[in-house]
């Protein structure tokens, strides 16, 4: 969330940076409006209060003095009314204020490419060079299928469109990539965890995901409960109004999860394959980081997730997202896609983040600066990676011309030595 206080004194900035991210200035000039609303009622509210304090002390003394206060008390029986009624109309307010405040994303970092949307993200770096096949590439379904590995349409048949079942090796390799991911996150320094799939409002709120995008999860009937979109939310929230003490940070979290997803507005987009399900794995790091060093942790969770495809052998680039494709709590995103030979092009795998202090704000956690002053820590996330997507990657970059698909050299530990996947009878 955006400090308020910021919002009032850097009005025209604000406006013009939240603007490159389709951000109407008039939301904040209705914020401001509410805001300066809440600030009177609370004067006048204080003013009546401390008036209340006075003449109360003054009644006490004329009782004292066996003296007529009983207009006094009646004036005060009006005040008292008064103040109720402003501090019900102030509650309002701020509950207003609050939620209004809580639909706007953070400003983008002043360095990143501006435009409305995914057309205006600039290429960063190429890494690894695309295989030329002598054959024409399969799809990674059709690849996975062919070898008894996937299973959509019982996937569908049980649950639904997008979502699958790994079979036999599919399963194998499945637990083999996330397990390499965690064992060389593990070296980079992060911490592993296995948070709770499950989270309430607070949580959803704390890292930007509630209020406003609500149509994007899955909630349970009834109940303050919502399967996980990413395991950014509970790692995130593991310090929830918390001070974190100055000598930990940086904090270096991972985990894998499952990751729930309704998909909402994806129709038509993605209908086949691993991309875009409904419940899909993903190894994810989070970071707490002091202000003056998350942009450097930012480039090295990049790197942490670029090195991931290296060791696999899979060619990737990263893109710096302009202010129109960026996440909502972000204020700069490096996107890492790899590339995926049947479609001819990059598609996202990873997605690193710096959200400085927007959720720290929201989820309120602090630490001490220098000179003890309790500041909000600086937090980043980040995939390191999106489990389905890579097997779907190395299912096309690793296929043969006969249907199999060799295992990639840093898998093959993980695999029992297994150097190739081919046709189950």
């Amino acid at each position: 969330m955006l400090d308020i206080k910021m919002i009032r004194q850097n009005t025209d900035e604000v406006k013009a940076r939240l603007k490159t991210r389709n951000v109407d200035p008039a939301k904040i000039d209705a914020l401001l409006g509410e805001d300066k609303r809440r600030r009177e009622l609370l004067v006048e509210s204080e003013g009546l209060k401390q008036k209340r304090n006075e003449v109360s002390e003054a009644i006490a003394q004329a009782k004292r003095n066996k003296e007529d206060a009983s207009q006094a008390i009646a004036d005060m029986r009006e005040v008292g009314a008064k103040i109720k009624a402003l501090d019900e109309e102030l509650e309002t307010v701020e509950a207003k204020v609050k939620d209004m405040a809580s639909r706007l994303p953070n400003l983008p970092n002043p360095t990143i490419p501006v435009g409305p949307d995914e057309e205006a993200n600039v290429e960063l770096r190429k890494v690894g060079t695309p295989r030329e096949f002598t054959f024409e590439p399969k799809a990674h379904w059709d690849i996975g299928e062919n070898l008894g590995i996937l299973d959509f349409e019982r996937g569908a048949k049980v649950s639904g469109a997008r979502f699958v079942y790994y079979k036999g090796l599919g399963a194998r390799l499945e637990r083999a990539v996330y397990n390499f991911m965690l064992d060389e996150h593990a070296k980079e320094g992060y911490t592993e965890m296995l948070p709770p799939y499950i989270v309430n409002y607070a949580t959803m709120y704390g890292t930007g995901q509630f209020p406003k995008f609500k149509e994007d999860v899955y909630q349970v009937n009834g109940e303050d409960m919502t399967l996980i979109p990413t395991a950014e939310v509970p790692l995130t929230n593991y310090y929830r109004d918390e001070v974190i003490p100055t000598e930990k940070l940086p904090v270096y979290f991972t985990a894998l999860t499952p990751c729930f997803r309704s998909e909402a507005g994806s129709a038509g987009r993605d209908t086949r394959g691993l991309i875009r399900m409904h419940q899909f794995n993903k190894v994810e790091m989070v970071k707490f980081a002091k202000p003056g060093e998350s942009y450097k942790e930012l480039e090295k969770m990049t790197q942490n997730a670029g090195s991931i495809m290296e060791k696999l052998g899979l060619p990737y680039h990263v893109i710096t997202l302009s202010t129109g494709d960026m996440g909502f709590s972000a204020a700069m995103t490096h996107d890492l896609e790899v590339w995926m030979p049947a479609q001819n092009k990059y598609r996202e795998i990873s997605s690193c983040s710096n959200c400085e202090d927007f959720q720290a704000r929201r989820a309120h956690i602090q630490y001490r600066d220098d000179k003890g002053k309790l500041q909000f820590v600086h937090t980043l996330n980040g995939s390191g990676l999106a489990v389905g997507r890579t097997v779907a990657a190395i299912l096309e970059n690793y296929q043969n011309e006969d249907g199999s698909v060799t295992i990639p050299e840093a898998l093959r530990p993980y695999m029992g030595g297994l150097e190739k996947i081919t046709k189950e009878d």
